[in-house]
């Protein structure tokens, strides 16, 4: 009798308290979302307005994302995948259909980043962030001439002071885009080109780093870097004599996207989130915030005029069109690059 009162009592006790709060349980979202992609504002700001508590965890690639997922298979309400990741859990059935006529500011997102090869109609996906990876350079510690070119990380003096990321796409992709393939290659003649290129490259990496490699380059432990075109803004912000550049060889472009995973919950949540997010004053507060681009065509309103004209966060035109963006693969290709990441980081 003492534990059935116990019981009930605390039963009574947490009812209360999440009528109390406002947090039911549809008044919770479980958000799995890249690291440092998500300001707290915006959080706070959204519960505030919505009576939504938002639980976020994070990756740092879209491997540990995927692999999670795939095990785990529920827990999650959004997730925010990048191109190639979509197509492939879209094929896999592991994503649930979205109805975008329940997201009214859907109809800020650009026409070019919608209805995408790798889920026409945006059928499973929302954009959120799109962005570049090009190379980061840090002219007090290596001399701006040094590096001009992506081939160019294989000189000797850049032994021990290079970071790449800790992404087998964008680091093979690097290796294809040396020898002028196509970064959504996929030959395995060409890859294994690729492959051996970079295992040449090995000696020079100091470390691989997706998590905030920003930090490497501030703190001098490496002089460049293949990262992301936010980190290298923030950094840039921080110190000037960091400069990004996009290599005559090519460069990639990708897009990250809500998706909502089988195995969500809080369906309503979701969709409130994403509405939310596609507001343009709360699109441009995040693109100013993390130093990424944002596909809402109602930013500009709300932007200075020096984050518009920002070349770190929108490419110039001329160098624009040397971006190819990261696509879908198949699966027995994207079993091949990860054979090759392995052995890339292993050795």
């Amino acid at each position: 009798m003492k534990t059935f009162l116990t019981a009930t009592c605390l039963s009574l006790f947490m009812l209360t308290t999440a009528v109390s709060t406002g947090f039911g349980a549809d008044k919770v979202l479980n958000l799995f979302i890249w690291s440092e992609y998500m300001p707290d504002e915006v959080l706070a700001d959204f519960t505030k307005e919505t009576g939504i508590r938002v639980n976020i965890a994070t990756y740092d690639s879209n491997e540990a994302m995927y692999a999670k997922i795939k095990l785990v298979g529920k827990g999650y309400d959004l997730i925010v995948p990048s191109s190639d990741y979509v197509g492939l859990m879209r094929r896999q059935g592991m994503l649930i259909p979205i109805d975008v006529n329940k997201i009214s500011n859907f109809k800020f997102i650009a026409p070019q980043f919608t209805n995408q090869s790798f889920d026409p109609d945006n059928k499973y996906s929302v954009p959120y962030m799109w962005g570049s990876t090009a190379l980061a350079i840090n002219t007090s510690l290596l001399p701006a001439e040094t590096v001009q070119q992506t081939a160019d990380l294989w000189k000797p003096e850049l032994k021990g002071r290079l970071l790449l990321p800790n992404d087998p796409r964008e680091v093979i992709g690097l290796g294809l885009k040396t020898l002028g393939y196509s970064i959504n290659e996929k030959d395995p003649k060409h890859l294994q080109q690729a492959f051996e290129k970079l295992r040449l490259l090995k000696p020079s990496v100091r470390v691989f780093d997706s998590d905030s490699p920003k930090q490497a380059i501030l703190s001098g432990e490496v002089s460049v870097g293949l990262m992301w075109n936010g980190e290298a803004f923030i950094a840039n912000k921080e110190n000037k004599m960091i400069r990004y550049l996009y290599p005559p060889e090519g460069f990639s472009l990708w897009l990250d996207s809500f998706c909502m995973p089988k195995g969500a919950v809080n369906i309503d949540a979701a969709y409130r989130f994403i509405d939310y997010i596609l507001q343009p004053k709360v699109a441009a507060y995040l693109s100013q915030s993390i130093g990424y681009s944002s596909p809402n065509t109602g930013v500009s309103e709300y932007l200075p005029e020096e984050m518009k004209n920002n070349p770190i966060v929108y490419p110039p035109a001329q160098d624009a069109v040397r971006g190819e963006f990261l696509d879908s693969l198949d699966e027995n290709t994207m079993k091949l690059y990860e054979q090759y990441w392995i052995q890339i980081k292993s050795k």
